[in-house]
């Protein structure tokens, strides 16, 4: 099912709709900031391992990344240090993800590897799937590395692909290509280990 949703002012029935499909465990593509992703609820763990099988991730080993809406309960899914929170709030929303060491909150599927990847984009639509379904959204870019790029900038051409897998895909217009700056703030020494499409500011 692929459903419009604009923007610049999400229209919230729509919004409602596709909160009540992640609500039932289902999965779902939408834009962020960066790429297309697909996502589901973060506390949902069947949901989680279904999105893990169909990119081919191995749970125990993989980082998993989850956004939220702003920072204000982002100790309930990560130990944020001073600093941490510092920077993360000089840069978000954006194109970042930030790891950090995850909170006893998340299930035992996001503890294999001790860290959780944390992301606020600046994207109407995403946060406000957030905030209405009220947990945060487990979530991966639907780009693979050997994709044709139309197949994941394009949300018709997305529906495509993926219209039998998913439960429902969200065109909120073309997406990007370049993915998330990604930033280790597991330890004091913050360190970029992937360079994206944003540029950090300390």
């Amino acid at each position: 099912m692929l459903v419009k949703i604009y923007p610049d002012n999400p229209n919230i029935k729509e919004i409602r709709k596709v909160v009540d499909v992640l609500k039932e465990g289902g999965l779902v593509i939408y834009p962020t900031d960066t790429v297309y992703a697909i996502g589901c609820d973060a506390l949902n763990v069947r949901a989680v391992e279904r999105i893990c099988q169909i990119k081919g991730v191995n749970p125990q080993k993989a980082n998993l990344s989850i956004i939220c809406y702003d920072l204000s309960n982002i100790s309930e899914y990560a130990k944020v240090s001073n600093g941490a929170f510092k920077l993360m709030k000089k840069n978000l929303p954006g194109p970042f993800t930030f790891l950090l060491p995850t909170s006893s909150e998340l299930p035992k599927i996001y503890k294999n590897k001790k860290e959780v990847g944390i992301r606020v984009p600046d994207n109407t639509i995403i946060r406000e799937l957030v905030n209405e379904l009220g947990n945060p959204i487990m979530t991966m870019s639907v780009h693979d590395e050997d994709d044709v790029i139309e197949y994941s900038t394009d949300p018709e051409l997305i529906d495509e692909k993926y219209a039998e897998i998913v439960d429902l895909i969200i065109d909120g217009g073309y997406g990007g290509t370049e993915p998330s700056t990604v930033v280790d703030c597991t330890s004091d020494e913050f360190e970029i280990v992937r360079q994206g499409k944003g540029e950090l500011i300390f």
